[in-house]
């Protein structure tokens, strides 16, 4: 039976690069049927979305895995709400995604449209030090 190792307790094999995962959505390279893996900064942005599309519950095995933004996705767009919303990303990718240390979490009103909020993620690879970015808009119930 083949041994699988999870890419969290691959911290010491991180030399040159940044630990490799099979790329989500998951592609298959054409040219020898292979799965495609994402590396760097491409690998540690799927990871954060997957935790933030996951709910804690949700995936088996590790049930509290994922921040479970979808569940702020019926509630009023006020400051109560933000923070929370905050939180749970802080929470989340801080605990689920080692290679990088978070530097600022931002959840700001959208201005244009009520309803939505805008999400921005800032942090430091671990290995090399380079910042990174995930910027998105989330859109929750219309209220203040």
């Amino acid at each position: 039976m083949a041994a699988v190792r999870h890419y969290f307790d691959t911290q010491t094999q991180m030399n040159s690069r940044l630990s490799p995962l099979i790329s989500w959505p998951l592609e298959i390279e054409l040219d020898n049927g292979r799965l495609r893996f994402a590396e760097d900064n491409p690998s540690i942005r799927q990871v954060i979305w997957n935790i933030l599309a996951t709910r804690p519950g949700e995936r088996l095995m590790r049930p509290d895995f994922g921040a479970g933004l979808s569940n702020y996705i019926h509630q009023p767009n006020n400051e109560t709400t933000r923070n929370l919303i905050k939180d749970a990303v802080a929470r989340g990718v801080s605990r689920w995604e080692p290679r990088v240390e978070l530097t600022s979490v931002q959840v700001l009103p959208d201005p244009g449209q009520i309803s939505y909020v805008n999400v921005s993620i800032h942090y430091r690879v671990r290995q090399n030090g380079a910042a990174g970015q995930v910027d998105f808009a989330l859109q929750l119930a219309s209220g203040a």
